[in-house]
């Protein structure tokens, strides 16, 4: 069971507003592939792909590369703007043994009851030494995203996802190693105007998951903070690689 069970009122809010675009996207683009080696023919696995930003992306970015979304909310699956979504999970992925080049999981571990089995049957559908990435916030990392700046409560929440090591541990029982750890910019919004006027709480599990009054003081800093703030909102998430 996720964190959150995803209904559709969470999937309009996931996908209207934590789509990246533009800068948001150069960084990310950059560092999947240096690490995945993007050729045609390649099958990529986007495992937990919500309403499918991601699986649309490789599909534009990489020539000849397969992406295969897999995601278990049917309310994101209903959003999604890629096609096809397959309905499955991270312990039940709906796929053979080895028929996978590389596989994508963005802001998903924390989502994860059981770790370790997630890790086993990543390992089942990868083809040998072919490398997961891993995209998140992870526990004690919070210090690069601005949304933690203004609701200093959800960093509680965000100390209850996995940690770096936990993941690495859970996932060398699988078979894996750490192949490369980065912290990865990205443009969020073009202003911090942007970020508060647009933010949806369904959007973000750290910020549904603190009370209504935390949430309000904390929507009420960053609306004070967006009048004397200019630039860009540049935010920072982790991006682990497994093999």
């Amino acid at each position: 069971m996720a964190r959150i069970a995803y209904d559709s009122e969470d999937a309009a809010a996931f996908a209207a507003t934590r789509h990246l675009t533009g800068e948001g996207l150069s960084a990310w683009r950059e560092a999947i592939t240096r690490h995945i080696d993007p050729r045609p023919g390649m099958r990529l696995l986007d495992l937990g792909s919500g309403t499918g930003s991601w699986a649309r992306n490789f599909t534009l970015w990489f020539n000849g590369v397969t992406a295969i979304a897999v995601e278990p909310a049917a309310a994101m699956r209903a959003r999604a703007v890629h096609q096809p979504v397959l309905a499955g999970d991270a312990t039940h992925i709906p796929l053979g043994d080895d028929t996978v080049d590389a596989a994508w999981m963005s802001t998903v571990v924390h989502h994860l009851p059981d770790l370790t089995a997630a890790a086993h049957d990543v390992r089942r559908v990868l083809r040998p030494g072919a490398p997961l990435l891993i995209r998140s916030a992870f526990a004690g990392r919070h210090q690069g995203i601005t949304l933690f700046r203004y609701f200093p409560e959800a960093v509680r929440v965000l100390d209850t996802y996995p940690s770096v090591a936990a993941v690495e541990t859970a996932f060398a029982a699988a078979g894996f190693h750490t192949a490369a750890f980065e912290a990865v910019p990205q443009v969020t919004a073009a202003s911090l105007h942007e970020a508060a006027t647009t933010l949806r709480r369904k959007a973000h599990t750290p910020l549904q998951l603190i009370t209504d009054d935390e949430y309000d003081a904390g929507l009420g800093r960053m609306t004070a903070a967006a009048k004397i703030t200019a630039g860009p909102v540049v935010d920072a998430l982790d991006l682990l690689v497994l093999r």
